[in-house]
């Protein structure tokens, strides 16, 4: 499945991000960054907020064997392709590790979660979830990931994974990877070349030769209609 596609499908908006983890591997800006104190710049949070993000950067919350479960199934959610890399190259992980200590009410339902996927896995194939083959994890993956399609018993992995797509779509699509995978440009500077030909062929318009000049700057005006 088209991952874009797919996206239209998330309800990402309705998850409150409480914070966007971005990392930066220049040592020398960061340094260059600090201030007088040796502390790395706030951008614009309080005294508060910036004691508090400190303390949480500070904490674990998943054990080493729910990390690597949250990987994998970060990793299936979004897995790399041609355009870009995976959920995990982009340190989703991490992030939905920081969202779950900002946000205390994902802590139930994920480390749950986690945990309901383990005994499935034990039960149907006697292996803990991240031990299981790609097949098994995509078998059972299958049976929660369409809500509307979820049997009885498997309404809570269903919620669980409904949470765990949320959070990696918001986690990826919220990092310079996964704005470039979309091609999201935002708001770039360009230069006017006028209506295309096609659109004006299509309302029955045209360019006027002695406006042209005022309206369209391009090399080539022969390939643009002229008003009437």
């Amino acid at each position: 499945m088209d991952r874009r596609e797919s996206l239209k499908a998330l309800t990402i908006g309705s998850l409150s991000v409480g914070a966007i983890l971005t990392g930066c591997d220049d040592k020398k800006t960061a340094t260059k960054d600090k201030d007088a104190a040796g502390k790395l710049p706030s951008y614009g949070r309080t005294e508060a907020e910036t004691a508090r993000d400190a303390v949480l950067m500070a904490e674990t919350f998943f054990t080493a064997a729910e990390m690597k479960t949250i990987t994998v199934l970060a990793d299936i959610i979004i897995p790399a392709d041609e355009h870009s890399g995976s959920a995990s190259e982009a340190k989703v992980p991490e992030f939905i590790e920081f969202m779950a200590k900002d946000q205390p009410q994902f802590k139930l339902p994920l480390r749950g979660g986690l945990r309901w996927l383990d005994v499935q896995c034990a039960k149907r194939y006697n292996n803990a979830f991240t031990d299981c083959t790609s097949q098994q994890q995509l078998e059972l993956i299958d049976q929660i990931a369409y809500p509307e399609q979820v049997k009885p018993d498997m309404v809570q992995g269903a919620a669980f994974f409904s949470l765990m797509r949320d959070l990696t779509a918001n986690g990826f699509f919220t990092t310079q990877m996964g704005i470039k995978d979309i091609g999201y440009k935002g708001n770039t500077p360009n230069e006017w070349d006028g209506v295309p030909a096609d659109v004006l062929e299509h309302y029955g318009l045209s360019y006027d030769e002695k406006l042209l000049p005022l309206y369209v700057k391009m090399e080539d005006r022969s390939k643009i209609m002229t008003w009437e």
